[in-house]
């Protein structure tokens, strides 16, 4: 629920996708036309798997289709947490974007709680119960999002290998697992080394030109090593 940062136009290639890393925004709702307009590969952070109907308040994958998005976050650890969203919501959301064409990121990922209560695994594996192919997965300690804490890139990597353990045989190396918990301009690159981190989901430093610049430095260093 932030701003696009200002004067946008002038710092436009921090977002802009190129040859060696993909780049995806996702902004609040009144600046997708913006971003659309100034070339950027665009997704909503929600939508609802209804295509119409009297949900105030709420907007369709439909209707965010239509305007031009083509990704979408479900189940991002907010949803989850403030609107309460079921991991059945976030299964109905991702094969209705499927269903249009978009490209869900679906988020999961524990809690602190849960995590010192080791069940980590256990509400990894709870989460992506029943969920349908051709998804991006994103890894989010929920107790590393907005913090300033950070699994360490060993942490990340435990539990990226896991989520991969997870997947049908075949789908393993076509699934992108992507980390979000505080990733920033200096943490970017050690994170992204791991064999598992397929990319980041990036928080507040994505509100922040220059260090968002330099973590997509680090995934295009990443890619040229391959």
């Amino acid at each position: 629920m932030n701003p696009a940062p200002e004067s946008l136009e002038d710092c436009i290639d921090s977002y802009i996708p190129n040859e060696h890393a993909d780049v995806v925004v996702f902004p609040c709702l009144v600046d997708i036309p913006l971003c659309l307009e100034l070339g950027m590969v665009t997704g909503a952070q929600y939508g609802r798997a209804e295509n119409y109907g009297a949900f105030t308040g709420d907007i369709s994958l439909q209707i965010m289709s239509e305007i031009g998005c083509t990704w979408v976050l479900c189940g991002h650890s907010e949803r989850r947490r403030y609107h309460l969203e079921t991991d059945a919501d976030i299964i109905k959301q991702a094969e209705k974007a499927l269903e249009l064409g978009m490209q869900p990121i679906v988020c999961i990922g524990e809690t602190q709680e849960e995590r010192q209560a080791g069940a980590e695994q256990v509400v990894i594996r709870r989460q992506m119960s029943d969920l349908p192919e051709g998804i991006t997965l994103a890894y989010e300690p929920v107790w590393a999002i907005g913090t300033g804490q950070t699994a360490t890139p060993a942490q990340a990597q435990d539990m990226h290998a896991f989520i991969r353990s997870l997947l049908p045989a075949d789908a393993r190396d076509g699934t992108r697992i992507l980390y979000g918990g505080s990733v920033n301009g200096q943490n970017a690159e050690s994170l992204l080394l791991q064999p598992d981190i397929d990319g980041a989901l990036v928080g507040g430093a994505a509100l922040k030109p220059d260090e968002f610049g330099k973590i997509v430095q680090a995934a295009v260093r990443m890619t040229e090593r391959l």
